[in-house]
């Protein structure tokens, strides 16, 4: 039974195909099987959309109802079968998203209209480029986000935004008149520049770097290595209650030093480790036998995605070695094709992290704020296309030689 009343719109439009949404209010109410099914059926799937994540973004009280992330899981089913489903967060803030609207918030404000509730199609706290809209087919996936704005304007949200996008999903909200949205992120492939074979060590991937970062980076690894630090690095089901207590005390140390708490809870971590304990590795950093940092990486398939990182104790470079360097080495070791390091950070080219454009889409309730928000993506995907060609130009890889 729904939570939410359905679109009328969609089902007097699609009528004689049988199709009808149903919107339910926690990640509980969803067939845990039904959905990882149709993920997998997925061009760009990730852990992150998994149910389990999604499902302990909840029950954690990292994102629910009480942290400004009330859930409103979608499922689009034609004669009674699931043909498409999306995670939905009604929100009453923009943080956790790294798709900053503050200042559309803020526009609405000034004109005294409210920008919030919005819609937020996005993986809480999470942004890495996946598919949000999962379906069987390309109808089944627009008529999903047709039946989501027909919501959200019938339940008076100001917007829906999603985040982080596949290309199908942009597909989809570019076939309904969704205004699209770019960033720049920094990810890591697993190929020499040249030869487009994988390394087979961390050396072979120094030696395809120009000398002016291959000598940085050197000098880095060497002061962490002559402060005394060694790494261990914990697999999977390898990582013990005490592995991840000391992370999670890495992890909020690092958010209250910057004057927050932490978006995830401990109750999180507990849940990752209980329902997806192969989708984790953690890095450890020791220094006279004691424990001093950690950074925690997930991994599917061949693609790792850096997440989170904190220490107990400063190291000059220790947030690279520990972040970038030391995952790299791993990633090689492991046959691991790409490794994504999270939301912006121009510094990681030095580490031969290179640009890669992500995009979001975008729908507002309002007119005359849609047509402003439009003109500015305009100019402001105009100067994201010259930052993108300007940040290749300063390539860290060595060129080739005729």
């Amino acid at each position: 039974m729904s939570a939410y009343p359905t679109p009328a719109s969609l089902a007097e439009s699609t009528a004689s195909d049988h199709y009808t949404l149903e919107l339910l209010d926690s990640a509980l109410k969803v067939d845990a099987a039904e959905w990882d099914s149709l993920l997998a059926q997925q061009s760009h799937a990730t852990p992150f959309m998994r149910h389990a994540y999604l499902a302990a973004m909840e029950t954690s009280d990292s994102a629910n109802a009480d942290t400004g992330w009330t859930p409103v899981f979608c499922l689009l089913k034609k004669n009674g079968v699931l043909e498409a489903a999306c995670a939905l967060y009604a929100k009453t803030h923009s943080y956790g998203e790294y798709v900053f609207d503050w200042a559309w918030a803020d526009a609405y404000q000034r004109h005294g209209l409210q920008y919030y509730p919005k819609g937020v199609l996005a993986v809480p706290f999470t942004p890495v480029p996946g598919s949000r809209l999962l379906a069987k087919n390309e109808q089944a996936r627009t008529l999903l986000l047709k039946g989501v704005i027909d919501w959200a304007q019938e339940a008076e949200l100001s917007s829906v935004h999603m985040l982080f996008g596949a290309e199908d999903d942009l597909q989809a909200a570019k076939n309904l008149g969704l205004m699209l949205r770019h960033t720049v992120q920094f990810h890591w492939h697993n190929r020499h520049p040249q030869s487009g074979i994988a390394f087979q060590s961390f050396d072979e991937f120094l030696a395809s770097l120009n000398q002016e970062k291959r000598k940085k980076i050197r000098q880095e690894r060497r002061r962490v290595h002559d402060a005394g630090v060694t790494f261990d690095v914990i697999e999977g089901a390898n990582i013990s209650d005490a592995d991840w207590d000391f992370f999670y005390a890495c992890y909020e140390r690092t958010y209250l030093e910057h004057g927050n708490a932490p978006y995830l809870t401990r109750a999180f971590f507990q849940s990752m480790q209980r329902n997806m304990p192969e989708n984790w590795v953690l890095l450890i950093a020791n220094q006279d036998g004691r424990r001093i940092a950690s950074s925690l990486i997930a991994v599917q398939d061949s693609v790792a995605y850096g997440r989170y990182w904190g220490a107990l104790e400063r190291v000059d470079n220790l947030h690279f070695e520990t972040c970038y360097y030391q995952p790299l080495e791993w990633c090689i070791a492991r046959g691991i094709s790409r490794f994504e390091g999270g939301a912006q950070g121009q510094h990681k080219m030095a580490r031969a992290l290179m640009p890669v454009q992500t995009s979001s889409a975008h729908w507002l309730a309002h007119p005359g704020f849609a047509e402003a928000v439009e003109r500015f993506l305009e100019r402001e995907g105009q100067g994201i296309a010259q930052y993108m060609d300007e940040l290749h130009e300063r390539s860290p890889f060595r060129q080739a030689t005729p």
